[in-house]
């Protein structure tokens, strides 16, 4: 065989190949040092490597600005329908800090958003006065397709105070307060609401969502009103065609507020009748529901939505009321229906329920797996389906094999590329013709190679950074994600503690070497989440420092979890832990890059998973435990830790050692929140899948020490995950929610003569 190829060369050739094309070499260059001279005034002397990342990042911007305006100029000419689309500590992200070079601020498209005030009705209608407000300026960042030449944009919007925000307080003496007041609008773009659980009354988090999009629908308006396009007037006034040019996704339920802020606009702006103006709103938007847990589902309190939004708490109940006249006529007596389906719910604190809202105002529905969007219409929309079967949908997410394998495993994607063409960089699903080479012995030593390279890699920079010494041998056994009790990141530590236990009981014995590395975020507000890292740094600070283990088992918690360190450990990962409870997870896709990159899954049926294992063949996956349906029967039984506490003996014994402090000897009471959790309080059912997969893990170790079987398995793997990217996903949107054909065409360069 020849000479293997280094990363560089991979990539160079990737490059030349046209994987990912570079026009003009030489005019790059030129166009960097210009950058570097005269936009940062530096030279190579004093430049430092951010200098060099600006003037990078300047010149490719430059490459995509001239594609950038062409592609709304032919928007504009085209009349396409526009689609909108060890213990954690925190750190502020201050990421604007030295500004962003591939942003292009809009002050000349700012726009006023209002809040607090009161509403006046009037022989005019209702007019809502006495209002704060604050400025919404927009900032563009440009999003270029793939080899097409387009370059569509990503509108983001930062608040501003106004210039005369509180400047009576000048007057009396009040600055202070003045500039107080001046940040306090200002905060609204300034920290992202980080909690990952809901927590209700508060405030910042309704504005932010209200700021969004409030400003996004004027700009929305805006252009629509000045498009010329079947309209003759210099200026719409018409909102007949508005939802034949605009599509508006609701991305789970927090920009729901577009709802009764659209239905504002028409009614009280533009003067439409309610019911046309409500025809116009439901026809122009979609719900995605994204989670069934229901502290995820936001409930507004009504005082608050009061206080900050009083106009649209009108709206939302004459909604409210004309949606339960409809379920009423449609179920007559039946008052317990429309108890619960009302978008108002009655109770200590009276609150607005979002998703409800969502729904009642949306042409279509989905989720974003096969199996969560059948929990959907089984479980709590189940009442909304009955009533409006037709607005239910499925779109199974995706991912983007540009970054997802081209740019992140250029290895694999080269030797893909040398059996079956580069097309498949475009059209994922040609990736099945790789299961024609599940037998090729050159493509299963490639395939190995490649992975064992990338494993090394990873190993070293673990090393580096982690100061831990990394088996590249040893089964590459990753779990990353958001930390959450439902993805149950206990589980995986459960079965490290048994794996442990069982080495120091039989040290002679051969065990499968496992690398474990555990990887994700804890909301800053999320206890029990927090608690979980702190036992995963313990579990590893005991297990990689016991000379009697070795090699054969280490745990590593990946600190800050994030693009550019998933890049780095999705492609050098043996095996994916997808363990979530049966019918907690929406879809993920974290699973589907895993699966892309040539790791095999060990998971429950539950997001897409399900569908992950139907392409692939459920005998090419390591699924364990409960079923959806297992779990049903189990709630109606009544879960009890304790029976499986008692009949298992080494997961008895794992709990102990939490109990006991084995793990954090001087503090034997840590981990007593965790216990308690597990063996009273466990929503998501531990202990009742521990059984099945610590079987299922010592399946995995039988099939590791085959690796020729194992690398078939990745093949196969690999081979049947076109389904699961973006393109696919984003087609299915355009075509049966927003009724837009996608298209392959490719734009004209700027400097191409048509």
């Amino acid at each position: 065989m020849s000479r293997p190829l280094s990363d560089h060369e991979k990539r160079k050739q990737i490059s030349v190949r046209g994987l990912a094309g570079v026009e003009n070499v030489s005019e790059l260059k030129k166009n960097f040092n210009r950058h570097l001279h005269f936009t940062l005034v530096k030279d190579r002397n004093v430049a430092t490597p951010r200098d060099y990342y600006f003037a990078l990042a300047h010149t490719v911007r430059d490459h995509l600005v001239g594609r950038w305006i062409r592609t709304q100029q032919h928007y504009y000419e085209k009349d396409p329908k526009k689609i909108n689309g060890g213990w954690q500590m925190e750190e502020a992200d201050d990421w604007l800090r030295y500004g962003n070079p591939w942003e292009k601020a809009r002050p000349e498209f700012t726009l006023p958003v209002h809040f607090y005030g009161h509403v006046e009705h009037t022989n005019q209608g209702a007019k809502w006065v006495d209002t704060q407000v604050v400025l919404a300026m927009p900032y563009d960042t440009p999003v270029p397709g793939y080899r097409n030449n387009t370059v569509n944009t990503m509108r983001l919007w930062s608040a501003k105070a106004p210039n005369d925000f509180n400047l009576k307080d000048f007057n009396v003496g009040g600055y202070i307060q003045a500039v107080l007041d001046r940040n306090l609008a200002e905060n609204i773009s300034r920290v992202l609401y980080p909690n990952d659980n809901f927590f209700e009354g508060k405030e910042l988090r309704l504005k932010q969502e209200y700021f969004v999009v409030a400003a996004t629908l004027q700009d929305i308006i805006r252009r629509f009103k000045s498009s010329k396009f079947g309209c003759r007037d210099p200026v719409r006034t018409s909102f007949d065609a508005f939802p034949d040019k605009v599509a508006i996704q609701l991305n789970d339920t927090h920009p729901s507020l577009a709802i009764p802020e659209l239905m504002r606009v028409l009614v009280d702006l533009e003067k439409l009748e309610w019911d046309k103006a409500w025809d116009v709103t439901v026809r122009t938007c979609a719900y995605t529901n994204h989670t069934v847990l229901p502290e995820a589902l936001e409930r507004w309190p009504v005082h608050l939505m009061e206080t900050l939004l009083p106009r649209h708490l009108q709206i939302i109940y004459e909604i409210n009321q004309r949606f339960l006249n409809r379920v009423a006529a449609a179920y007559p007596g039946d008052m317990d229906r429309l108890r619960r389906m009302s978008l108002v719910e009655e109770g200590a604190i009276k609150r607005i329920n979002m998703a409800h809202l969502c729904i009642a105002g949306s042409h279509a529905v989905n989720g974003v797996a096969w199996i969560h969007s059948e929990i959907l219409k089984k479980t709590i929309f189940k009442d909304f389906y009955e009533f409006e079967p037709h607005k239910f949908q499925n779109k199974t997410n995706g991912i983007t094999p540009r970054r997802w394998l081209v740019l992140c495993n250029p290895g694999l994607a080269e030797v893909i590329a040398e059996r079956i063409g580069e097309d498949f960089i475009s059209d994922l699903d040609q990736l099945r013709k790789l299961l024609s080479y599940v037998d090729d012995e050159a493509f299963i030593r490639d395939v190995a190679k490649i992975k064992q390279e990338n494993k090394l890699k990873f190993a070293a920079y673990l090393e580096r950074e982690y100061h831990v010494h990394i088996n590249p041998n040893s089964l590459f056994d990753v779990q990353v994600k958001r930390i959450h009790e439902y993805k149950r990141q206990l589980l995986n530590c459960l079965h490290v503690i048994t794996l442990y236990n069982r080495i120091k009981k039989e040290p002679n014995k051969f065990f499968v070497p496992r690398t474990v590395m555990i990887g994700g975020k804890a909301a800053p507000g999320y206890h029990m989440a927090k608690m979980i890292i702190k036992l995963i740094t313990s579990i590893g600070d005991v297990v990689n420092n016991d000379p009697v283990v070795g090699d054969r088992l280490k745990v590593i918690f990946l600190e800050n979890y994030r693009v550019s360190l998933a890049e780095k450990v999705i492609p050098a990962s043996d095996l994916s832990e997808q363990i979530s409870t049966a019918g907690t997870e929406a879809s993920g896709t974290g699973n589907m890059k895993f699966m892309l990159n040539g790791a095999l899954t060990i998971g429950t049926m539950d997001g897409a998973n399900v569908e992950m294992a139907e392409e692939a063949g459920e005998e090419n996956f390591f699924i364990f435990g409960m079923r959806v349906e297992d779990v049903d029967r189990l709630d109606q039984k009544g879960y009890n830790a304790q029976e499986y506490y008692d009949r298992i003996p080494e997961l008895r014994q794992t709990i102990e050692q939490l109990s006991s402090g084995f793990f954090s000897p001087k503090q034997p009471d840590l981990f007593k929140d965790i216990v308690n959790m597990l063996m009273h309080h466990d929503r998501f059912k531990v202990f009742a899948d521990y059984e099945a997969y610590i079987k299922c893990q010592e399946r995995v170790s039988d099939l590791y020490k085959n690796p020729r079987e194992w690398t078939r398995m990745v093949i196969k793997n690999i081979a049947t995950s076109g389904k699961f990217s973006s393109d696919r996903t984003i087609a299915q949107y355009a075509r049966e929610i927003w009724g837009v054909e996608p298209s392959r065409q490719r734009l004209a360069a700027p400097d191409e003569v048509v």
